[in-house]
């Protein structure tokens, strides 16, 4: 999921059920779980639906997305994310959860979405103190269509990896 979304990690482990809209399709981080302490809106791809759908059997139970094995009433560790790409073999030198969101904004870049978007998916704050003043703008109609074009584009990384062309 985290490569499909690019949230900070805490945000991935820390999510919680509840924050989730299936229907409308978005997931609503509250402030009070977001560096800026505001809330944060993150349109959801037909992927992610999916990924939450095959989840909900196994956490549904829980408060959590990913809940602890040690207690459901609390969310994996921090370090638990990460030592799931070590499994999967990539080193520290490749890949952190983290990383996700640099290769996101990289790319997303590149291919010429409109950097107010990708920002404001991010959820990084406007730098410029007169613009954010004045530009409260969430561009949620942009960024649904971007993070399902993103997801699509990931998927086709995945497929041509697996069946070269």
């Amino acid at each position: 999921m985290a490569p499909y979304v690019f949230v900070r990690p805490g945000e991935l482990r820390r999510a919680e059920w509840t924050e989730f809209n299936l229907e409308k399709a978005e997931w609503r981080i509250p402030g009070a779980k977001m560096k800026m302490r505001e809330l944060h809106i993150v349109p959801l791809s037909r992927q992610v639906l999916g990924i939450l759908e095959d989840l909900h059997p196994f956490t549904g139970h829980s408060m959590y997305l990913f809940p602890s094995m040690r207690a459901n009433t609390a969310p994996i560790s921090d370090m638990t994310l990460l030592a799931a790409l070590r499994r999967l073999g990539y080193d520290k030198s490749q890949m952190t959860i983290h990383g996700f969101r640099a290769m996101a904004s990289t790319l997303l870049n590149e291919q010429g979405y409109n950097r107010d978007w990708i920002e404001r998916q991010l959820a990084h704050g406007e730098r410029n103190g007169v613009r954010s003043s004045y530009n409260y703008a969430q561009y949620l109609p942009e960024r649904r269509k971007m993070m399902q074009e993103w997801a699509d584009y990931l998927d086709q990384l995945k497929s041509n990896s697996i069946n070269p062309t």
